[in-house]
């Protein structure tokens, strides 16, 4: 089993967390930094995208049986992929039910 992509994995999660938590390294304080909304969620989608890409890659490579295509890792790249799919769908389902409560305030 290759543990490196399981190291990876949990390498990506901390950043993740520490980037949520406002612990980033090197993070600007708070309101010295314009945030860009749209090219966050761009770069975040096309992120979900090449993992997809890189798991359905790796999923060929092991039917073909290519050299160095070991079954753990397709499964840990397809995971990851899904984890990441999923959680991109809970941010669209957030923003979307944010923007219906937007529509609905009273003026």
């Amino acid at each position: 089993m290759n543990v490196k992509a399981i190291d990876d994995v949990l390498a990506q999660l901390r950043a993740a967390a520490a980037v949520a938590g406002g612990k980033a390294p090197g993070a600007a304080p708070a309101g010295t930094q314009r945030a860009d909304f749209a090219a966050a969620l761009q770069s975040a989608v096309q992120q979900v995208n090449g993992t997809q890409q890189d798991a359905a890659q790796a999923a060929r490579d092991f039917e073909l049986g290519k050299p160095g295509a070991n079954l753990q890792d397709v499964m840990v790249t397809m995971q990851k992929a899904n984890i990441s799919f999923q959680t991109m769908v809970q941010v669209r389902n957030r923003l979307v039910s944010a923007y219906h409560d937007m529509m609905n305030m009273q003026v």
